[in-house]
């Protein structure tokens, strides 16, 4: 996932520019503690307390210069107009967000506005037409016939969510003026893995053909994320 966006970002953007970031929904700030050790202008905004805590743990033992460079913001996704004037970022993040939404049109409105003209748009969301993979590779026949028409599901965590199809994300984009430019499949062999699973010997490997998979089809097409990338008109 970090070499998709950094790939995008690469063929995009000249090398060396000080791009300012959005990551909305930033997590514990994992992505984007990473883009502002890289020397990126990273603000991130996130809702749930526990998050903010751990980002600003991590961030707290960073040197002076990163810590100057990364902002975090407590707020909801769904108001970026409160926050920030359009066109403020270079490049927007929202990954693993939208599946907790039951409709995600206005949020990425909004993520739209606040891109600059030429600008990346970088989401991660469950993929829906792949939605009854785990299902039935895990054996539960029931929920893989289930998941063929419902794009609702329930999260490893006991969590209820949704998952998205390219091809209405892809008129989504079109509609916000950030049209699809290019997408990724993430987890095509991974995602029955067990949680906790350690990583293997030969995790390079894996990591190598996770990569070629996420770029290849058929293989992206069914796995269990997609990296979608738009650029702003």
């Amino acid at each position: 996932m970090a070499r998709q966006l950094d790939e995008q970002i690469a063929g995009r953007f000249p090398v060396g520019q000080r791009l300012r970031v959005l990551d909305v929904g930033m997590g514990q700030g994992t992505q984007a503690l990473r883009l502002a050790r890289l020397g990126h202008q990273v603000t991130g905004l996130e809702q749930d307390a526990t998050m903010i805590a751990a980002a600003r743990a991590a961030l707290s033992g960073e040197p002076e210069g990163i810590r100057e460079r990364m902002r975090i913001i407590e707020g909801d996704g769904r108001e970026t107009g409160a926050h920030f004037l359009p066109g403020s970022f270079d490049v927007v993040l929202c990954h693993g967000v939208l599946m907790y939404l039951q409709d995600p049109d206005a949020l990425l409105a909004g993520l739209a506005r606040v891109l600059a003209p030429g600008g990346l748009l970088s989401l991660l969301v469950r993929n829906g037409d792949a939605l009854a993979m785990r299902a039935g590779l895990s054996g539960d026949w029931a929920g893989a016939l289930g998941a063929f028409d419902d794009v609702s599901y329930r999260n490893r965590l006991g969590v209820d969510a949704r998952a998205d199809r390219r091809a209405a994300l892809t008129d989504t984009l079109a509609g916000i003026g950030a049209p699809l430019h290019t997408w990724y499949g993430v987890r095509v062999f991974t995602d029955t893995a067990p949680d906790g699973t350690e990583p293997p010997a030969d995790l390079e490997t894996l990591l190598a053909a996770e990569e070629r998979a996420g770029k290849t089809d058929p293989y992206r097409g069914v796995a269990a994320l997609l990296h979608l990338c738009g650029v702003r008109g």
